[in-house]
């Protein structure tokens, strides 16, 4: 993988909108997101070539410690995409409404979808659910904002499901699945996140839809795969699905620095004598 050539860097290309990634799937081009959660890594993966940063409520677990997602909170979403959003990228940037952000309410879910744009620059939310998020969508497709969808293993409701399982492996839930897919699209959805789902129903519904499915753990025939960015280079320490494949080991390279740091402030190597401001 080290010797592959670095696609997409250096390339100018126009800012990446909803419309665009839907023709990207009516053109047979695959589209690549991967999470962000701070500056630097917003301008890495864009000048590498990928297509949608996710803000993703997954900076709960990789980044700020938390057990899971649930207690990601609005504040927490937007600080993170406001760094994101800094870089100024061309890649499109998917801010994700955090658990209770968008249940209580049509009306709470519109304006907590508002905040993502208005104060953090967003230019365009995800959110979990199919049926019952179905108003929720179209209220917020309406407002101006384009919402990405979310089926299969919905992390926010990891307590229902009785932990992280594949979903729809029986043929009444994967109707069910195929169903709520059309609703979303039918609702306003450019996109739709399908996780944690047997591979030929994240096949089926990628040829029923007109929009774009972003496959995690849902098989190759996708239009689309998303990974978290901490579990792609090897910075998280916890517990990683089998299908996330780790394209770098950041972390061990990272702790090694740090060892080697470490031991020469103890050997009084660092600051060499000569090195000044």
């Amino acid at each position: 993988m080290s010797g592959d050539p670095v696609v997409g860097a250096g390339k100018a290309r126009a800012k990446i909108t909803a419309p665009a990634v839907v023709d990207m799937k009516r053109r047979g081009e695959l589209i690549t997101v991967v999470t962000a959660y701070d500056f630097p890594t917003a301008r890495l993966a864009e000048q590498a070539g990928v297509e949608v940063l996710l803000v993703g409520d997954s900076v709960g677990p990789v980044v700020l410690g938390y057990e899971s997602t649930l207690p990601v909170t609005m504040e927490d979403m937007l600080h993170h995409t406001k760094a994101v959003t800094r870089a100024k990228t061309s890649a499109m940037v998917v801010g994700d409404m955090p658990f209770m952000s968008y249940q209580v309410s049509v009306e709470q879910a519109v304006r907590n979808a508002g905040r993502f744009v208005q104060e953090a620059g967003a230019d365009a939310i995800k959110l979990e659910g199919g049926e019952r998020v179905a108003p929720a969508v179209q209220r917020i497709v309406a407002a101006g904002i384009p919402v990405m969808g979310h089926l299969g293993l919905t992390p926010q409701s990891v307590l229902a499901f009785g932990g992280y399982k594949v979903q729809a492996r029986g043929e009444a839930d994967q109707e069910r699945l195929v169903r709520e897919a059309k609703l979303l699209e039918e609702s306003g959805c450019f996109a739709i996140v399908l996780e944690g789902i047997p591979a030929r129903l994240g096949a089926l519904v990628s040829r029923e839809l007109a929009i774009p499915t972003i496959g995690i753990g849902a098989g190759v025939q996708c239009d689309g795969q998303v990974l978290v960015t901490h579990d792609m280079l090897g910075l998280y320490q916890g517990r990683t699905a089998k299908f996330v494949r780790r394209y770098a080991e950041l972390g061990d390279a990272q702790r090694d620095a740090y060892a080697r740091y470490v031991a020469d402030v103890k050997a009084r190597r660092f600051p060499g004598d000569a090195e000044s401001y």
